[in-house]
């Protein structure tokens, strides 16, 4: 790709495999360069380059995307010149704002961000190669979210689990609902297609488990083996009428015109970190962070969360 190449947002999105709002929010803090043309915003291909060797930020080519050993060669505990390295796992905007907070109050700590799925976000975290792991995992057999998914995952590792925000999930479908989609049932109609997400991911494992629930196949949903990187490209995909319905959170239901949004139940969003890391000071001041007023602000502000429980926190032996 030419050094000359100037890129939209989508697609400076698309190479570091992040959602557009959170290219937005690093452009808004001064992060990436950009330049307007009238009312449209663009980002110059040498400039992203910069911006990924200043940053290190994670791109794996990998279907796992688990984080190469050679990427960071010090340890994530160990100082440098340049600071202690901080590994934040998770694609939602919450995580950049608490990214940024922890910078702000502890000092030389660097925050860099890892946009894997919760599932591939928890083993990474098993194998010190992140230090906090966002998770939205359902458990269909206990009706619950994330410490199932915790204990399984992080055998014989204690770690402590916070809680971030509560995010309403359902299903995106075209304005006006034009196929009367009401229920998990729709998926096995032969006039219906999906676009599901990428193996790993919460909404993908949550999927999963309810089609189990009713005893429907797979092999009798039409699309269930398209995949989309995020939920704003699946709800992209239904608005373009690429497919019937998606699953995804409400958030970026909002954001994309021509989609309607049925709620189906909140999702606990909550992070992760083990528990002999919660005594160092950048991680003991994250419930601080979480709770203060100009955290919740600035995700109330955003709109679509339900911060009644954030910052508390759930031991896990």
């Amino acid at each position: 790709m030419s050094d000359e190449k100037s890129l939209t947002p989508q697609e400076v999105a698309d190479i570091l495999k992040i959602a557009k709002t959170t290219v937005y929010e690093m452009i808004k803090r001064g992060e990436i360069p950009c330049y307007h043309i009238g009312r449209k915003v663009r980002v110059e291909y040498a400039d992203l380059v910069k911006f990924r060797q200043k940053k290190k930020t994670f791109l794996s080519e990998t279907k796992t995307e688990i984080i190469p050993n050679d990427i960071f060669p010090e340890t994530t505990q160990a100082s440098s010149q340049s600071g202690t390295r901080m590994i934040i796992a998770g694609q939602d905007i919450s995580l950049d704002i608490l990214a940024r907070h922890i910078e702000s109050r502890v000092s030389g700590i660097m925050s860099l961000r890892s946009y894997i799925s919760s599932y591939n976000g928890l083993v990474s975290l098993y194998r010190k190669e992140i230090d906090i792991a966002s998770v939205h995992l359902w458990d269909e057999k206990t009706s619950s979210y994330n410490t199932p998914y915790v204990r399984y995952l992080m055998p014989g590792i204690p770690c402590t689990m916070i809680h971030v925000a509560e995010r309403k999930i359902g299903f995106y479908v075209k304005s006006g609902n034009p196929k009367k989609i009401e229920s998990w049932r729709d998926f096995s109609r032969q006039d219906v297609s999906m676009v599901n997400r990428e193996k790993g991911s919460g909404v993908r494992i949550f999927t999963d488990q309810k089609l189990e629930s009713l005893g429907i196949s797979p092999l009798r949903v039409n699309g269930y083996s398209r995949e989309s990187q995020s939920h704003l490209a699946a709800a992209g995909i239904v608005a373009q009428g690429g497919a019937d319905i998606a699953v995804g959170n409400e958030k970026s239901a909002s954001q994309i015109k021509g989609i309607d949004f049925i709620p189906i139940q909140n999702e606990k969003y909550e992070i992760v970190i083990r528990k002999d890391d919660f005594s160092k000071p950048q991680f003991r001041i994250i419930p601080e962070i979480l709770s203060s007023e100009e955290f919740k602000s600035e995700l109330e502000a955003i709109g679509e969360y339900d911060l009644s429980f954030t910052g508390k926190i759930t031991n896990i032996e």
